[in-house]
């Protein structure tokens, strides 16, 4: 027997029907035996919905009334599966993030949280109930309904899986695990059987839309097992432990595998970057301080950033990459600041996309950017920045040549399914 905490989607829970579907899943993990916990996220288009609706109310919305709209999706959908679950047979009974609690802190609208009292679903879930909690909420410590920011049930998921030590972390999203690459580009791209909380996690922060960053590295630090499956399957097959999606586990537990590691595990691309050039910045200290100071005053996130110095006439060309739903602030706040900063001109390119290599084989294996950098001049696609981490090389490229540069690095590092 063993103790499992099951997460399903907004997708998974997109109406009556699917939620009865979800129902009989998380049916089948009980008769086999198990202990199941089950947190859910609002149904698929319900938290833009209720965030429209604050936007409609006041646009300077206060964040902690915000909290308390946007956190009543969950409630709906938790309340719906424990209703569908009790009419299959099964005990269950919702638990609201104050009920556990779940505790945050009172940063509204992206709240972390510090801790989980499980004594209490430990003893309904001992006794045979199923545990069903609304993921994305939880409780500050002023007694508020706190929310944990988009894609914050991954994170609820994996909190609660840490808290009432869960053998195991299912999260059933509308995929059946993840892939080399995105199977809608690469058709011939293949499902993992395993993958690294690393290598998890650097997909997820340069574009992978499985998991939210967040839960993944939650999950690294909890040592929390994480397996992707998807939910939308008949409702004969087998239940998820005989057919597995994609395990995410420590290093150790992987190299205890009986398996050959691949020297890239995936690929991702994300078209949600902005290029932002500034030109004839003078090439003194504290210049490029006063770029990205003010940005990360502001909370913007930059990621690549390239200097060239012209030495002869003592100036410089700096470009960077933010998030495109940030370019806007980005380009106001420095336009505020061109006089301090000293800049000739700005030149902001929203038509970009970046393109990453991820991979715990790059560790002990050489020419890993060379390949990536050769397919890409061969098929004559020009690479306008570049940042590498340990595990990880990412180039920016044109936008309309992203989804060439994915299948042509696919079939670069012979990742093709046979």
């Amino acid at each position: 027997m063993a103790r499992i905490v099951m997460k399903f989607g907004g997708t998974s829970m997109a109406g009556t029907e699917r939620i009865r579907r979800v129902a009989r899943i998380v049916q089948r993990q009980q008769a086999a035996g198990h202990e199941v916990a089950v947190v859910v996220s609002a149904m698929a288009g319900e938290t833009d919905r209720l965030v429209n609706f604050c936007r409609e109310a006041n646009p300077l919305y206060d964040p902690a009334e915000y909290d308390v709209v946007v956190a009543s999706g969950e409630q709906v959908t938790s309340g719906l599966l424990a209703m569908h679950l009790q009419a299959l047979g099964c005990k269950a009974r919702s638990w609201l993030g104050w009920q556990l609690p779940i505790h945050t802190d009172d940063a509204h609208a992206k709240a972390r949280i510090e801790g989980i009292d499980s004594e209490a679903v430990l003893a309904s879930m001992a006794s045979g109930e199923i545990a069903v909690i609304p993921g994305f909420q939880g409780l500050s410590d002023k007694g508020r309904v706190t929310t944990l920011g988009r894609g914050g049930s991954d994170t609820s998921a994996v909190a609660v899986a840490a808290a009432v030590k869960a053998d195991r972390c299912d999260i059933y999203t509308d995929v059946d695990g993840v892939y080399t690459t995105d199977p809608r580009i690469v058709a011939k791209a293949r499902k993992l059987k395993n993958v690294t909380y690393e290598e998890m996690l650097e997909l997820a922060s340069v574009g992978s839309k499985v998991l939210q960053t967040r839960s993944v590295s939650l999950a690294m630090k909890e040592g929390v097992r994480v397996q992707v499956l998807s939910s939308f399957i008949d409702d004969d097959a087998p239940a998820a432990d005989t057919i597995p999606g994609t395990m995410i586990v420590s290093d150790e537990e992987l190299e205890g595998l009986d398996m050959e590691r691949q020297l890239i595990t995936g690929i991702a691309a994300d078209k949600n970057e902005a290029k932002i050039t500034l030109t004839r910045i003078s090439d003194r200290p504290g210049a490029v301080a006063a770029i990205f100071g003010p940005l990360a005053a502001a909370n913007i996130n930059v990621d690549m950033i390239i200097q060239n110095i012209a030495k002869d006439k003592g100036e410089t060309d700096v470009t960077f990459t933010v998030p495109l739903a940030d370019l806007a602030r980005a380009q106001a706040l420095l336009e505020e600041r061109k006089d301090t900063i000293g800049y000739y001109r700005l030149l902001a390119n929203s038509k970009v996309a970046k393109i990453s290599v991820v991979g715990v084989g790059m560790r002990s294996h050489a020419g890993v950017a060379a390949t990536m950098f050769r397919a890409l001049a061969d098929r004559g696609i020009n690479i306008q920045a570049i940042t590498t981490s340990e595990i990880k090389v990412s180039v920016l490229i044109d936008e309309d040549e992203t989804e060439l540069a994915v299948r042509v690095l696919h079939t670069a590092y012979e990742m093709d399914a046979e």
